[in-house]
């Protein structure tokens, strides 16, 4: 019995017009660095500090701690400023999913990349919160600023259990759109589930360890064997 599904946020349950692939990228790339495609691929779902850093470095520009605060910092601010041009939304069938899973009694977590005052404005401007009781979408959320490393180690998957009172990683899925996604979910001891929203073929996902992989997150419970 699934006790636990944590979503992926950006790309798995939220559509965000691929805006932090380009905010990311801007950042990047306004340092001085080059940017190749796959690599801006290979880091899309880490902790965003991480991604930076990395990307700098493979760009060919020293990742000073300096230089990656101020490109941490631009990187918000392009994310935000395209926000709001470009409001994020749910992906469709999300929502009702969410209520379907609370409905039999499976708890519902979304983790991500995002620190804090990236993932908190964004889930506001959807309505979705996060707590106890019928009022909530969501029972919690788990981000870069609650883990000492982010995807993909399994720690924002560990901590969502934790959060919720799963114990058990047989009784806990993890849904998401990249490559990190499903080495996190290995690397918990869960089972990943990919959804193909988030831009990587059905090819490039099954590379990598998986339970399943689905057009969308809102064909999980089509994983009937599953619940």
């Amino acid at each position: 019995m699934i006790e636990l599904v944590a979503f992926d946020m950006a790309g798995t349950t939220i559509d965000d017009h691929g805006l932090v692939y380009v905010a990311l990228a801007d950042a990047v790339v306004e340092t001085g660095a080059s940017l190749a495609d796959d690599d801006l691929q290979n880091w899309m779902g880490t902790d965003k500090v991480a991604a930076i850093t990395a990307l700098m470095r493979l760009g060919g520009v020293e990742p000073e701690a300096p230089r990656v605060a101020a490109a941490f910092d631009r990187f918000k601010q392009i994310l935000g400023d395209s926000y709001r041009a470009h409001p994020p939304v749910g992906l469709p069938g999300v929502e009702e999913l969410f209520r379907q899973l609370a409905a039999r009694g499976v708890a519902v977590a979304l983790t991500t990349g995002f620190s804090d005052e990236v993932a908190g404005p964004l889930l506001e401007s959807l309505g979705w919160s996060a707590g106890s009781g019928c009022s909530h979408l969501l029972d919690a959320v788990v981000t870069t600023s609650h883990v000492v490393r982010g995807r993909p180690a399994p720690y924002l998957i560990h901590h969502a259990m934790e959060r919720v009172g799963a114990a058990d990683v047989s009784t806990v899925l993890a849904v998401g759109d990249t490559v990190v996604d499903l080495l996190a979910a290995h690397h918990a001891g869960v089972r990943g589930i990919g959804v193909l929203t988030g831009g990587l073929t059905r090819a490039e996902l099954a590379e990598h360890p998986h339970h399943a992989i689905l057009d969308s997150a809102a064909d999980l419970l089509t994983l009937s064997a599953l619940f």
